[in-house]
């Protein structure tokens, strides 16, 4: 079973800014657990405060409802098949682009929010984050490390 690791998430962090700064955007980075949890944050400087419960938001929204937050803002609208849903959850619930869930094997194992920019700025931040998350489980699966009592034995497939 995949656990996403701090390692991991300081690394989709690091992409996260990355790509960020590239589009001139302070951002703010939050990556969780596949229970919603916190695991790592970044504020970039000069990124807005109120985007720090937003990117956390949207990272728990995009585990919580097993979908990009994105999927959720039109289905949301007054009509839509989901209007009111960002009222449930004690408001946790976040309807603007910028929340994935990050998969491994068909399972969310976490997830990313960034608020920042625009909707579509801040899809494309996490956008960047996730694709890192995809090449670093290719990397990954390229060995497989089994521990054995105290020895850690490492076998190449």
């Amino acid at each position: 079973m995949y656990k996403l690791t701090l390692t991991a998430a300081k690394k989709l962090l690091e992409t996260a800014e990355h790509q960020a700064r590239q589009m001139g955007l302070n951002s703010d980075v939050a990556i969780v657990d596949e229970g919603g949890n916190l695991i790592a944050f970044h504020r970039m400087d000069n990124a807005r405060i109120a985007g720090i419960d937003i990117a956390i938001g949207k990272a728990w929204t995009s585990v919580a409802m097993q979908m990009p937050t994105a999927n959720l803002a039109q289905s949301a609208l007054p009509g839509g098949a989901t209007f009111g849903i960002n009222t449930t959850n004690q408001g946790r619930v976040v309807i603007l682009g910028g929340g994935i869930p990050l998969v491994h094997e068909g399972r969310v194992v976490g997830g990313i929010g960034v608020s920042g920019g625009t909707s579509a700025q801040d899809i494309d931040v996490a956008n960047a984050a996730v694709q890192a998350f995809e090449n670093m489980r290719y990397q990954e699966n390229q060995y497989l490390s089994a521990r054995i009592g105290t020895i850690q034995q490492s076998f190449t497939y």
